[in-house]
C-alpha cells in the first residue's frame, strides 16, 4: 500500500422519491453536508470522484459534466468510475490510489442516482448475454434467486430455515432503518409479513428486495498529514481489495464465490485481520437481497460454510450481536444504485469517526464496507480502522 489515506468527512442526502428536486440539486445536497462534516471548503478539494450506474440508466451521458458544478468540480481534475451495483465501492478505491499514490491531497468521491427518473429494471434485464442468458434471466431477482437455490442444494439447507434466515435479515435491516435519518424504506415489519408478501422470483419474495431510490453519497478522503490536521477522528483505511470473474452467469461458481472470497482474503492481509468474525466491530454489507447477505457471510469467513442461517437466527449479526451488521438499514432499505456501496463506506467511516448519530454503537474500532456489481462478476471491499 502506498501512503495512509482516510476519511474525514461524509454526507447524505434523504434517500426515497426525491421528486422534490432536480439531479444536480440531489447531488449538491450530499456534497455541501459532505464538505460541512469534514469542516472544509470546495476550494481545498484537488479532484472529484464520480459515479452512477452506466448512462442508460440515467438517462443523461457524461453525468459527471452535468452534475459538475453540483460536485464543487469547477475547475478541477474529474474521474468517472461505473461498475454497476459495485460503483460505489469503486469510486471509493478510485478515490483511495489518487491519494495513495500522492498525486493529491484531498479527493472528494460521489455516488448518486435518480432512479425514480428512469427504467432501472428495463435496463437490468436486457443487459444480459443476449445469447446465453437473456432466455432465462429475469433482471436482478431472477439471477439472485437462481444464486440462493444454488447455495441451500450445496450445503443441504432445509428449506424452511434459509426461509426463516432470510426473512429475519428482512425484519432485522428494515428495524434498523428506523433509525436511519437518511433511509428509504422505514416501516416495521414481523416475520409472517415477510413471508406473505408477494412472491418475485421464487423464493424471492417483494420484502426480500431491496427498493428503487434516489439519492447521493459524498465521501472526502485525504492522505494522512492532511487528515491529522483537519479531523480529529479519521476512519483510516485499513485494507482495499476488488475482484471480478466470469460475465456469463454459469461460468462461475456463485456459491464458492471467488470474487467474495478472494476480495475479502485480500483486504484482511492488508488489515492484518487473521480472524474477522471476532476483529471486526461492524460490517456494511452490499444487501440487496436478504439471501444474499447470507451467502456474504460465508464468503467473508464470518460463518461456516452452510451456517449463515445458524447465525443469522441465533442473533450473531444483530445489532446487540457478536458482529452488528448493516446498522444503516442496508442496500435492502436503501438502493441509490450508484450511491449504494459508497453509503457502505460512508456508514462503516461514521461509525468510526462517532458521527453516526440515531445509529451509532459504542466501541467501533474495525470496519469493513463491501458492495458487489457487475453482472454479478464483481466484488469490491474496504476496511476502515481508527488506527492508521
Amino acid at each position: 500500500m502506498g501512503q495512509p489515506v482516510a476519511v474525514i468527512g461524509t454526507g447524505q442526502t434523504k434517500h426515497g422519491n426525491r421528486r422534490d428536486v432536480s439531479y444536480p440539486d440531489l447531488v449538491r445536497e450530499a456534497v455541501v453536508a459532505a464538505l460541512g462534516d469534514a469542516g472544509i471548503t470546495p476550494g481545498d478539494i484537488d479532484g472529484v470522484v464520480s459515479g452512477t450506474m452506466p448512462s442508460l440508466m440515467e438517462g443523461i451521458g457524461m453525468t459527471h459534466f452535468y452534475l459538475g458544478d453540483a460536485m464543487a468540480a469547477a475547475g478541477k481534475p474529474i474521474l468517472k468510475t461505473e461498475t454497476c451495483g459495485s460503483t460505489g465501492m469503486s469510486i471509493a478505491h478510485t478515490a483511495y490510489y489518487w491519494l495513495s499514490s500522492g498525486m493529491a491531497e484531498i479527493i472528494l468521491a460521489v455516488g448518486h442516482e435518480k432512479m425514480y427518473e428512469g427504467q432501472s429494471q428495463a435496463v437490468m434485464s436486457t443487459c444480459f448475454d443476449p445469447f446465453y442468458q437473456k432466455p432465462f434471466v429475469a433482471g436482478a431477482p431472477g439471477i439472485f434467486s437462481m444464486q440462493c437455490h444454488d447455495w441451500a442444494n450445496r450445503y443441504d439447507i432445509p428449506e424452511d430455515k434459509v426461509r426463516d434466515a432470510a426473512a429475519t435479515i428482512s425484519v432485522i435491516n428494515r428495524d434498523n432503518a428506523l433509525d436511519n435519518p437518511y433511509a428509504h424504506v422505514k416501516k416495521k415489519v414481523s416475520l409472517d409479513d415477510v413471508k406473505n408478501s408477494r412472491l418475485i422470483s421464487y423464493p424471492v419474495r417483494l420484502l426480500d428486495v431491496c427498493p428503487n431510490s434516489d439519492g447521493a453519497c459524498a465521501v472526502v478522503f485525504a492522505t494522512g498529514e492532511r487528515a491529522r490536521q483537519i479531523c480529529r477522528n479519521p476512519a483510516w483505511v485499513k485494507g482495499v481489495a476488488y475482484r471480478g470473474e466470469e460475465y456469463v452467469f454459469g461460468d462461475g461458481d456463485k456459491v464458492n464465490w471467488q470474487s467474495a472470497i478472494q476480495s475479502a482474503r485480500q483486504a484482511y492481509e492488508q488489515a492484518g485481520i487473521r480472524n474477522p468474525r471476532k476483529e471486526l466491530d461492524l460490517i456494511e454489507i452490499y444487501n440487496p437481497f436478504t439471501f444474499q447477505e447470507l451467502l456474504f457471510f460465508e464468503c467473508f469467513g464470518l460463518s461456516e460454510p452452510g451456517q449463515a442461517c445458524d447465525d443469522v437466527l441465533d442473533g450473531v449479526y444483530n445489532r446487540d450481536g457478536e458482529l452488528p451488521c448493516d446498522l444503516s438499514g442496508g442496500v435492502l432499505c436503501t438502493n441509490p444504485i450508484g450511491a449504494a456501496g459508497l453509503i457502505r463506506v460512508a456508514e462503516a467511516a461514521s461509525q468510526i469517526m462517532g458521527t453516526a448519530g440515531p445509529i451509532q454503537i459504542d466501541g467501533v474500532k474495525l470496519a469493513l464496507s463491501h458492495a458487489t456489481g457487475g453482472v454479478m462478476q464483481f466484488n469490491g471491499i474496504m476496511i476502515l480502522g481508527a488506527e492508521p
